[in-house]
């Protein structure tokens, strides 16, 4: 089963004079266990390409399916269950919740996916010891470094094993250390769990972890320069 498919989707963002063509009748799928690159200048549409792939935006048309289930663009409700359960999120900003602690921010889409706590807190310290930050899960968000917050939001996306990652530029504010630590725990959770994982970047360091690299032009997408295939 495909783990992510985008049929025909296109999406407009402003209105009048000033709208833009940020998704032109993109289509794509992803299997389960890639690793797939989204790249693209700023503003190109990686950020809105994820967000109407993850039921956050709605397509103007074309279909989503995460998993071979839709995602109906008219019923709210049916996308926050979907994501809650299927999709791991990583955002440019962590997104952290600052009155919690950095467990406590992991625990909190455990618990929004149903997981039960002995699991979460277990799943959730291999998680935080994976990244480096496990010493550090009790202090809350204000104590942190936009680095250490970044590596408590991977954690986050991933505690419940989604079966979707969609993450963006998930290691633009680490050094090689903890990027690698991030990148290689996505490529454990493709590895270990079939998770399917796009990830928009401009960061060189991530090719050799990806199973294909595409590339986001005026609206479209297709391969990226340099990858198999393209000169």
């Amino acid at each position: 089963m495909t783990a992510l498919e985008l049929a025909g989707v296109s999406k407009v963002r402003g209105c009048g004079p000033l709208a833009v063509s940020a998704l032109r009748g993109v289509s794509l799928r992803i299997d389960p266990g890639e690793l797939v690159l989204l790249e693209g200048p700023s503003g190109s549409g990686k950020t809105t390409l994820l967000s109407v792939a993850g039921g956050l935006l709605r397509p103007d048309a074309g279909e989503v399916r995460v998993g071979g289930e839709l995602l109906p663009p008219g019923d709210a409700e049916a996308r926050r269950t979907v994501r809650a359960r299927r999709i791991g999120f990583v955002f440019q900003r962590s997104n952290l919740l600052p009155g919690l602690d950095g467990l406590e921010n992991v625990l909190v889409q455990a618990a929004l996916a149903g997981l039960d706590e002995p699991l979460a807190r277990r799943r959730a310290g291999e998680l935080l010891d994976a990244m480096g930050v496990g010493h550090l899960a009790g202090r809350r968000v204000g104590g942190l470094s936009a680095g250490e917050e970044q590596r408590f939001a991977v954690a986050r996306a991933l505690v419940h094993s989604p079966s979707l990652v969609l993450a963006d530029e998930p290691t633009a504010s680490l050094d090689s250390a903890a990027g690698r630590a991030v990148v290689e725990a996505l490529v454990a959770l493709g590895r270990d769990r079939g998770a399917a994982i796009l990830v928009a970047t401009h960061d060189a360091r991530l090719a050799p972890f990806a199973t294909r690299r595409l590339a986001i032009v005026d609206g479209g997408v297709g391969p990226a320069r340099g990858a198999p295939g393209e000169p």
